[in-house]
């Protein structure tokens, strides 16, 4: 049986360190999947349950000199956060109180009695005990045959210190202790800043976990009683007064309010909630008292399987992540060997001195640093989707918000999709000597409510609204395949389909009119005499339109599939402004026109919500469903928009583009960093401009590519690429 495991793993420094634990657990017989994101210290894992146990694939981790935990809850990582933090904050003080005054020493006030070793004193704490972590990190990753990080600056400090502490024995005339000491201290600067600007790229997931609440008021044995969220079961009846969060998700039985629900779909108008109405827990109930049955508690609630899309999309891997750790795997060793070949090269090949290939040499282990490649691609992931899940768009997985920017085409589903899903009375038009509307109205109103039609809905929704009388209808009588008949207040009244050949001139035509528009039109007849014609359609969506003319923009074709006739889908694309029609097919055959799509180079997205949408769903590039529909269409598509809008589609497509925007511009700068400033540092500039970067400047600039590539990750949440209806 295949199993899930989510491990949160403790001491990674850099991308490095990922990939290690990635390889060593993608080799272990019963691992059929594993991903390590570096960003957010997690690792995912698919195995064979008859093979392995959770616990052995902590142990293979801990064997590699990590850390390993499994579920750990939401408020423990917050705290494992905030301690790493703390710690990070405490080490860098500690640092910074030798390393300050070693600098002052070394650089500044040269002429101090015993000045090497008051050096050593100074360098000495910083070295081995800040260190520390650096030497355990490289001495981890020798035995498992790798380079990460903590080699390049164990071996780069090392060497600096080791013939500073050569000079103190006058063996050498130059020392470097204070190289060493701010070197590491700037190491530890970048990795509190990166720890802080990493801690942000998870505050969607706080947020959305922030909103559940942590009690609810439960009536039992007809008495209220508060009791911890944990302890609601299903069945329970709650009570939920203005101004509270609900606590689950549930039916509601008695009351009326308004209740928030901007935090869970995006929608920033309050939904009118009445007895049979659905509440989502982690809502904010407005105005009324509402009393509902629980449904769905703990795991099962909507919000609880909201933040488990978000984390399983942060903690999936794109394509272009792949390619980051593979320059990862093989990065550190190509550094050293450039190192040790630039020292060759500046001591014995070119003559120079030997303290100065030794810095040259050390200068370029320190600039070169794999942690800005690690975190290139997995903090805009982890941004973008937050971005996404505040707004209401779910993205499962990195792979579908990385193909965003490929898109080039969207099939739009007709019903529930383009369209509300329902049927709605768009003309009520009289005809005939009985002109009187509100009558009219009314007779339509006495026959349809006695009628199970969906049709018959539509209009008695509208006579409602229109605030009708209807009257009592008698001798009702439904006549199939063509409408329903009654005596209303001594009137005889029809209502139903057209006859061919019983219309005059100009009613035929307004009836052929409503047709072409795609509407189902039907005649209202009192006492035999056609008096109302009424023309029924599943009307658009609001904002159907404006998505179509977004995707235009965005250089997107549309395209619409549906069942309906050739006219009928004609007349709803026309008005929804698309200008391609798949119509009449069949519900099996719609993978298939997507298909035929992709066959043409086109990279497609599906947007459907119902069970028949779910094979062309799967079959598409990427599969937006709707919020709103079944269950097997959010779980065949990769992206859910729980607001059921279609403008959500425009907005997600802007918001991958967006997002790999800030991955290739972290990959860029992470990889022109490294081929600049390697070059730099082993002294290419230095014949012929006399330029050359300090170990200092060189791990100064390190630190600063790592915080630089989240910090740009973050600019994401300020980007203008979100519009409104």
């Amino acid at each position: 049986m295949v199993k899930k495991a989510e491990i949160n793993v403790e001491g990674m420094h850099c991308g490095s360190c990922a990939t290690l634990i990635s390889r060593a657990l993608q080799r272990t017989p019963g691992v059929l999947a594993a991903n390590v994101n570096y960003a957010s210290r997690k690792a995912r894992v698919e195995f064979d349950e008859s093979l392995l146990d959770e616990q052995r694939l902590i142990d293979l981790i801990a064997s590699k000199g990590y850390g390993a935990k499994i579920g750990v809850d939401p408020d423990s990582e917050r705290r494992i956060r905030e301690k790493e933090i703390s710690d990070l904050k405490i080490t860098l003080a500690f640092s910074a109180l030798f390393a300050v005054p070693a600098f002052l020493f070394g650089m500044v006030f040269m002429d101090v009695p015993y000045h090497v070793l008051l050096l050593f004193l100074l360098a000495t704490p910083v070295q081995f005990v800040v260190g520390k972590n650096f030497y355990l990190g490289a001495w981890s990753a020798l035995k498992n045959r790798i380079g990460t990080m903590d080699t390049l600056i164990a071996v780069g400090t090392s060497a600096a210190y080791g013939y500073s502490v050569a000079a103190m024995f006058g063996l050498v005339t130059e020392q470097y202790f204070e190289t060493a000491a701010v070197l590491i201290t700037l190491v530890v600067l970048g990795k509190y800043l990166e720890a802080v600007a990493k801690g942000r790229t998870s505050d969607a997931i706080r947020k959305l976990m922030g909103l559940a609440p942590k009690v609810a008021t439960v009536v039992r044995d007809g008495r209220e009683v508060e009791v911890p969220i944990e302890e609601v079961v299903v069945g329970d009846l709650l009570l939920v007064s203005p101004g509270e969060k609900v606590p689950v998700d549930g039916t509601v039985v008695e009351g009326r309010s308004a209740v928030d629900e901007s935090m869970i779909t995006g929608e920033s108008i309050p939904v009118e909630k009445a007895a049979g109405s659905t509440v989502i827990g982690g809502t904010i109930n407005k105005n009324g008292v509402l009393r509902f049955e629980a449904a769905r508690v703990g795991t099962d609630t909507v919000l609880s399987q909201i933040v488990r899309l978000v984390e399983d999309a942060q903690g999936s891997k794109a394509d272009i992540q792949r390619f980051a750790d593979r320059i990862s795997g093989i990065f550190v060793p190509i550094v050293i060997v450039i190192s040790a070949i630039t020292f060759v090269a500046w001591y014995f090949a070119l003559g120079m001195s030997f303290p100065f290939a030794l810095m040259v040499a050390v200068a370029v282990l320190v600039i070169a640093c794999p942690c800005a490649l690690g975190l290139a691609t997995p903090t805009a992931i982890m941004v973008g989707t937050g971005i996404g899940a505040q707004k209401g768009i779910l993205i499962k997985n990195a792979e579908s918000l990385e193909m965003m920017h490929k898109v080039d085409a969207v099939v739009f589903d007709k019903t529930g999709t383009i369209t509300e899903g329902k049927p709605r009375v768009t003309d009520f038009l009289a005809a005939g000597p009985e002109g009187d509307l509100p009558s009219l109205i009314g007779y339509a109103y006495a026959v349809e409510r006695n009628s199970e039609h969906p049709l018959a809905d539509a209009i008695t929704e509208y006579a409602r609204e229109q605030g009708a009388n209807p009257g009592e209808a008698r001798e009702f009588e439904a006549i199939p395949g063509f409408g329903v008949a009654a005596t209303v207040d001594g009137r005889s009244i029809y209502l139903g389909k057209p006859e061919r050949g019983t219309l005059d001139a100009e009613t035929a035509a307004v009836v052929g009119r409503l047709q072409d528009e795609g509407k189902t039109a039907m005649i209202l007849k009192v006492d035999g005499t056609p008096s109302a014609i009424i023309g029924v359609a599943d009307t658009i969506k609001a904002t159907s339109a404006r998505a179509v003319e977004d995707l235009k923009n965005l250089g997107i074709e549309t395209w619409m599939i549906t069942g309906d006739n050739e006219k009928t889908a004609r007349a709803i694309a026309n008005i929804a402004g698309i200008e391609n029609v798949f119509a009449e097919v069949l519900p099996q055959d719609k993978a298939e026109y997507v298909k035929r799509l992709q066959e043409k180079g086109h990279k497609v997205v599906m947007v459907g919500d119902g069970i028949n949408d779910a094979p062309a769903l799967a079959q598409a590039d990427i599969g937006i469903a709707m919020g709103s529909g079944t269950d097997v269409a959010m779980e065949a598509g990769s992206v859910v928009l729980m607001r059921s809008d279609p403008l959500d589609v425009p907005q997600a497509i802007r918001l991958g583009r967006a997002t790999i925007r800030k991955i290739r511009q972290n990959m860029a700068w992470a990889l022109v960093y490294n081929v600049i400033g390697i070059p730099i540092a082993a002294g290419l500039l230095y014949p012929a401009f006399g330029l050359l970067l300090s170990p200092i400047i060189a791990g100064g600039t390190m630190a600063l590519s790592s915080v630089s590539v989240v910090t740009n990750a973050l600019t994401l949440r300020w980007a203008r690429f979100w519009v409104t209806a």
